[in-house]
């Protein structure tokens, strides 16, 4: 289930979403630039690992110090490979300018960041013991979904699966998030010992974003109005039909 194409119009610039999926490609450039050795110490000094926060002594660590608390951010921009890479930042660039719109550049910012953590952290909570590298933007991103949903729940979304299909956001994000609890549960009753997908991070991300969306939401107030020539035809400006 591919998302194409939104419905929602925006009225300023996606600066901060254009520097975040920049800033992201530049980290992965430079993971490539490195040996398997080198990676291997890069990821294990900037991934997530829970085992260092909940068994550092275990993990080779006498405690935890306050640099361990730099993957919390760092895991956000770094990713397993170019299909990783991709997938996320095509979510990234459909769905995060309508939501920096709304928000605004600053506030949006700190919502993605903010969202990016809470993903982190219930990964955390859900594989305590876990010495797998946790990388990606993925739960970040699903906070920026699941505020999409909460602002725009009868926004039309065009997804490939594989016809063409057209439905609310509240579908789309919704079948998504149940899919990742299913995930979720299924890893949880059959752990897996090798890399996988960080499920409970998607989801953590998913519930911060529907959390913040009306705390961080501008004022309709300050906005501009709309110019004659934006917006989709046939659509609303909040991406109804």
């Amino acid at each position: 289930m591919i998302p194409i194409h939104t419905t929602v119009p925006t009225r300023y610039p996606a600066i901060v979403t254009w520097w975040l999926i920049f800033a992201n490609v530049l980290v992965f450039l430079l993971q490539l630039s490195l040996s398997p050795v080198e990676l291997e110490e890069f990821l294990y000094r900037f991934a997530l690992i829970p085992a260092r926060y909940f068994d550092p002594l275990a993990f080779g660590q006498a405690s935890v110090t306050p640099l361990d608390l730099i993957p919390f951010l760092s895991m956000m921009f770094l990713h397993s490979g170019w299909l990783h890479l991709i997938l996320n930042m095509w979510i990234l660039w459909l769905f995060a300018p309508t939501i920096e719109d709304r928000l605004g550049h600053g506030t949006f910012l700190v919502f993605y960041l903010a969202c990016g953590i809470a993903a982190a952290l219930t990964h955390l909570v859900f594989n305590p013991t876990s010495t797998v590298p946790a990388i990606g933007a993925s739960g970040a991103i699903a906070g920026v979904l699941g505020c999409y949903m909460r602002l725009f729940p009868l926004a039309r979304i065009i997804v490939v699966v594989p016809l063409f299909f057209e439905m609310p956001a509240l579908v789309f994000a919704g079948l998504w998030f149940i899919m990742q609890l299913l995930q979720g549960a299924t890893e949880l009753l059959a752990p897996s010992t090798g890399a996988g997908v960080a499920w409970w991070a998607h989801i953590g991300g998913f519930v911060a974003g529907l959390l913040f969306a009306p705390l961080m939401h501008k004022s309709e107030r300050v906005y501009r109005a709309y110019y004659p020539d934006e917006g989709i035809l046939g659509f609303d400006p909040s991406g109804r039909p």
